[in-house]
């Protein structure tokens, strides 16, 4: 059976503001020091198992030239772009319409354009022994990483009986307190939820007709216009019916003949600005510096130069960052309060720094 992968990469990245802005968001940064992209990253690495021309992109009508620059070994049609932005659900049924019409029915891999991967040779096993579970019948496999911490920052998969290389999931879990985490990662029988996932495009489309039908009969009407001159104005009106919806909430909790695979290949979501020390070498006080930055007396602290010279003195546990237009000084306590200073840009129409 054919092995395909859709990447999706619509995000705004509003968590790595000020570098990542509403025209050129997080997926299309480099963030560890090499160049390459986190987009350009995530289809590298699925090499091995997908072909190029069976790589699908699923981004915001947006973002479709800045795919095209960075990905150019990926078929132009290949590139879907979503009028709006209706959260995971919408995005792979669109894809999973499209993927069924070219090809009948293939085995779907669906990776976040954002992720890093350390051990990409143990992450391509891991994804192998995922798609030999998701054909043996109509299984969903969804990758959950082996927790390392109590982290309060995810979602948790809760699985039991081990089903040969797969455990079935018990449930799906929101973010947990301290506490919880903490039975969590004790317990043994949770794992991080990666937002990966892998099965047949028509186990999951049979999902969709059966606990969403309004975007399973929407993407329809999208993938029979696929390749004729309504396709633009198809899409456009059905799209924009959809409700914002997680393919966890909308499917993943409701299915059944849902599985896992641990992983241990050293992911990061690269959620914030805090992943910034973890991806990458630290100095002797664990600050990550780069640019034209001169640090005196600092500690455990992110510091981005733009193209001024910028000094920092006395300061500990900090995020700094300067970009032409915004310089961005926050405690690593507060980075989830980013988005809270995107929120008052909008509200003073001061949108050129978003």
């Amino acid at each position: 059976m054919k092995i395909t992968a859709v990447v999706m990469a619509g995000g705004k990245g509003e968590r790595f503001w000020p570098e990542s802005r509403e025209n050129h968001p997080k997926q299309f940064l480099s963030l560890t020091g090499d160049g390459v992209t986190m987009i350009q990253k995530t289809v590298r690495r699925i090499s091995p198992v997908v072909q190029n021309e069976d790589i699908f992109i699923v981004t915001n009508s947006a973002y479709k030239n800045l795919v095209r620059e960075q990905l150019p070994e990926i078929p132009p049609e290949n590139i879907l772009s979503e009028p709006c932005g209706r959260n995971t659900a919408p995005c792979i049924a669109f894809a999973g319409a499209i993927i069924r019409k070219k090809y009948g029915n293939a085995v779907m891999l669906v990776l976040p354009s954002d992720h890093l991967i350390k051990y990409e040779n143990i992450f391509t096993r891991t994804l192998c022994n995922a798609i030999v579970k998701a054909t043996e019948g109509d299984n969903l496999l969804t990758i959950g990483i082996t927790p390392t911490y109590a982290e309060t920052g995810y979602g948790y998969i809760n699985f039991s009986d081990e089903d040969g290389n797969a455990y079935k999931v018990e449930k799906f879990v929101e973010k947990p307190d301290l506490r919880t985490a903490k039975k969590y990662l004790a317990s043994g029988k949770y794992l991080w939820n990666s937002g990966m996932f892998v099965w047949k495009v028509s186990a999951i489309m049979e999902c969709f007709a059966r606990f969403m039908p309004d975007i399973f009969y929407g993407t329809q009407k999208i993938a029979d216009a696929y390749g004729t001159p309504d396709f633009e104005t198809v899409l456009e009106t059905e799209y924009n019916k959809f409700p914002s919806e997680s393919i966890d909430f909308g499917i993943m909790e409701k299915a059944e003949n849902i599985f896992t695979i641990p992983g241990s290949f050293g992911w990061d979501d690269v959620g914030s600005w805090l992943a910034i020390e973890r991806i990458n070498e630290t100095d002797d006080n664990r600050n990550f510096i780069k640019g034209d930055v001169i640090a005196e007396n600092c500690k455990r602290s992110t510091i981005c130069g733009g193209k001024r010279l910028v000094a920092v003195v006395g300061m500990e546990d900090t995020v700094i960052v300067d970009t032409d237009d915004v310089l961005l000084v926050c405690s690593k306590n507060s980075t989830q309060d980013i988005k809270k200073i995107i929120a008052k840009l909008k509200e003073n129409n001061r949108t050129e720094f978003i």
